[in-house]
């Protein structure tokens, strides 16, 4: 219960800084069209030149996978290392804007786009494990998919704070994740529970409407009110969860306690000793 508080408290400190930046939220949902509009023509392709024949995929369709999977996942990394940057930015006094949060991380796209490549080939072997390997392959892969992200967990804010290449940012991010093991999960979790938690209150209204309002009517109105209350509690909960993870970076790595963040709070949680930035 402590711990779980102690996420609340740190939630709150999160969305006091997020709030001075509310466009910045655009950022994530930028995120999204962009995948949807990529998801889009990935069909759109497919269609075109596809040719999957009683449950093989063709080299080409392979390759065009590998792709679509690629360019989705540097579309997520690079929004992220956006909201990290537009983070950074107001814990160290400034006042970002989408246009600042998104020119500071077109300063790092190499290295964003070199992460993406290694984090969606890494996904992809796990997942292509997991298909051939059977129930026991299932659980082994899924706890190695759970230790890469663990492991990864600081990897953006590496190479958007302090400009460090993608092989490097992934030794530094396991480095810095051992110093904040135990707690630094317990966290995450706090954020992923609030997450559920926020959503439930959707979800029932848009079931509620579906059950009260009649015929189709009902059920688009409340589809739509329901998945309406989800993307935007993704949006919220996933922007103060970079918001956290930038702070937590900073903190593991020089031991600063920015943007209102309390210090006692950081040392009890976290339990890392500061390291200087190189």
């Amino acid at each position: 219960m402590g711990r779980m508080a102690n996420t609340w408290r740190l939630t709150k400190t999160s969305w006091s800084l997020l709030k001075q930046d509310r466009e910045l939220l655009w950022l994530p949902v930028l995120s999204m069209l962009a995948i949807l509009a990529l998801v889009a023509a990935a069909c759109v392709v497919g269609f075109v030149v596809g040719d999957v024949e009683e449950g093989s995929v063709s080299g080409s369709m392979a390759v065009l996978g590998f792709l679509f999977v690629v360019a989705a996942t540097a579309i997520g990394v690079f929004f992220e290392g956006a909201l990290v940057a537009g983070a950074y930015d107001r814990m160290s006094g400034g006042d970002p804007t989408v246009r600042s949060a998104m020119g500071r991380a077109a300063m790092h796209l190499p290295s964003l786009f070199g992460w993406a490549v290694i984090t969606a080939t890494v996904g992809i072997l796990i997942r292509l494990l997991r298909e051939r390997l059977g129930a026991l392959g299932s659980i082994l892969t899924w706890f190695a998919e759970a230790a890469w992200a663990i492991a990864t967990y600081l990897v953006v804010p590496a190479i958007v704070i302090d400009d460090e290449g993608p092989i490097s940012s992934i030794k530094r991010s396991g480095g810095l994740v051992r110093q904040t093991w135990g707690e630094n999960l317990i966290s995450q979790a706090g954020f992923g529970l609030l997450g559920f938690v926020l959503m439930l209150p959707a979800v029932i209204v848009g079931v509620l409407i579906g059950l009260i309002v009649p015929g189709i009517v009902g059920t688009v109105v409340g589809t739509a009110v329901g998945l309406a209350g989800v993307v935007t509690v993704m949006v919220v909960v996933g922007a103060l969860g970079i918001y956290f993870k930038t702070a937590l970076y900073l903190y593991a790595t020089d031991g600063q306690v920015l943007g209102g963040y309390d210090a006692d709070q950081m040392r009890d949680t976290f339990r890392a000793k500061g390291k200087g930035r190189r």
